[in-house]
């Protein structure tokens, strides 16, 4: 007779609990149940200093970098009851993510504490699902452009004392000096404080470095706008001419059709116009713009920045050569979306972009050329998909009078991939100079 297989008993669940400003005496009975039952407690130094004596576990600070250091220490006591300390709720912004994402949500057990958020709106009096929050904490403090409108109500959550200082300055730049800041800290505590002030005249010295900034988001009379939707203004983009100029820009992310998520390859970038817009569409939204002119491809990189999207990964190099190392990434990194604005005669090109494209993904090429023209026409041919003309002019002075002034004529081709994809021909002719359309 075969031996019982022997019975797996699993750890126990990790306790994450959310802890406030105001430390101990903040906390539910569970909360503090779960803090004094654990074996091991791994939390921030500041967030550890906060526990009485009668939280008897081993006390284990994180280090820096946190992010790789998360799955080491679960594995070093995963047979102990851990708890995590996290600031306010776990699972905004917070350490809930990264441990649901090694453990699983199964094998957690989260006790949220009030976030800084929700203590800010309750202060302002500003309804929580009308105010957007944006995180600085390990971030570039660019990511605020994208969200300034006129007449929104933010939230920054700043990385440290010196982040309103920086907002403020960036507000400035962005034509938003006469917006209202007001910076909370220590939120939850008795200590609270506030100071108010307006961007163009913050000269407010350094707070407690627990702050969040809420901002009333007002532009001066002569700020460039930017809408929330594709098609910029032209001026928004430093450039030397290679920029997909406005309306053909808003008609090909119409095309593109951007989804939260999503990542798109921009092929022959230029000036990064069409990556970057279509990152501002969400902020889950990916892009990679591939430039092979190093100057352009730092031209790209300082107008994602100036726009509010510093993730865009520039990849300088021509293509499709500098295509193949993203083709060889993770699933994650698949495009869903790619689009060619020039160089489409380079032999290979289409081919690489369809091969690395996911299946049901969107393909977008553009051009001005005839011989890149009759290339589109012949794949429109084969494997159907969209060709369209697009034509734009723009009324001008003709002496005392106005006539129309017309631009080169786009080709654009738009095409899905079907799931069971095959492949397209070699393209044959010879390659000529990019173009950008």
């Amino acid at each position: 007779m075969s031996a019982a297989p022997p019975v797996v008993v699993p750890p126990p669940p990790v306790s994450v609990v959310g802890i406030g400003a105001d430390g101990w005496s903040g906390l539910s009975g569970g909360a503090r149940e779960a803090l004094r039952e654990a074996e091991v407690v791994i939390g921030g130094a500041r967030q550890l200093d906060l526990l009485p004596p009668e939280c008897a576990g081993v006390r284990v600070a994180w280090p820096s970098p946190l992010r790789p250091a998360v799955p080491r220490l679960l594995a070093e006591h995963r047979e102990r009851r851990i708890a995590v300390l996290a600031s306010g709720d776990p699972m905004f912004y917070g350490i809930g993510r990264a441990l649901a994402e090694e453990l699983g949500p199964e094998s957690l057990r989260v006790l949220p504490h009030p976030s800084s958020v929700s203590y800010a709106c309750a202060r302002l009096g500003w309804p929580l699902e009308d105010t957007e929050v944006v995180t600085l904490v390990g971030r570039p403090a660019s990511r605020l452009a994208v969200s300034l409108h006129e007449g929104r109500r933010l939230l920054a959550l700043s990385a440290d004392a010196s982040t309103p200082a920086t907002v403020a300055a960036l507000l400035r730049s962005h034509g938003f000096g006469p917006s209202r800041m007001r910076v909370l800290e220590q939120l939850g505590r008795e200590a609270e404080a506030y100071v108010d002030g307006v961007a163009e005249s913050w000269a407010h010295a350094p707070g407690d470095r627990l702050n969040v900034i809420a901002i009333d988001c007002r532009a001066s009379a002569d700020a460039l706008r930017l809408g929330a939707v594709p098609g910029l203004p032209d001026e928004a983009y430093e450039h030397d001419g290679q920029l997909t100029k406005r309306h053909i820009r808003a008609a090909t992310l119409g095309a593109l059709a951007p989804a939260p998520g999503e990542l798109l390859w921009d092929v022959g970038g230029g000036s990064g116009s069409i990556a970057i817009e279509w990152m501002r569409t969400h902020p889950t939204c990916r892009a990679v713009s591939v430039e092979r002119d190093p100057a352009r491809a730092d031209r790209i990189a300082r107008n994602a920045d100036r726009l509010g999207v510093p993730g865009l990964r520039v990849v300088t190099g021509p293509a499709p050569s500098s295509l193949s190392e993203l083709s060889k990434l993770s699933e994650l990194d698949v495009p869903d979306a790619v689009f060619i604005g020039g160089g489409l005669t380079a032999p290979g090109l289409l081919e690489a972009c369809w091969e690395a494209l996911r299946p049901g993904g969107r393909l977008v090429a553009n051009t001005v050329t005839l011989e890149s023209e009759a290339l589109l026409a012949e794949r429109y041919s084969a494997y159907g998909g969209e060709l369209t003309r697009l034509a734009v002019a723009h009324a001008v002075p003709v002496g005392g009078f106005t006539g129309w002034r017309q631009a080169m004529p786009v080709t654009q081709w738009s095409v899905r991939k079907p799931s069971a994809a095959a492949s397209l021909p070699a393209s044959a002719p010879a390659p000529v100079p990019g173009d950008r359309t």
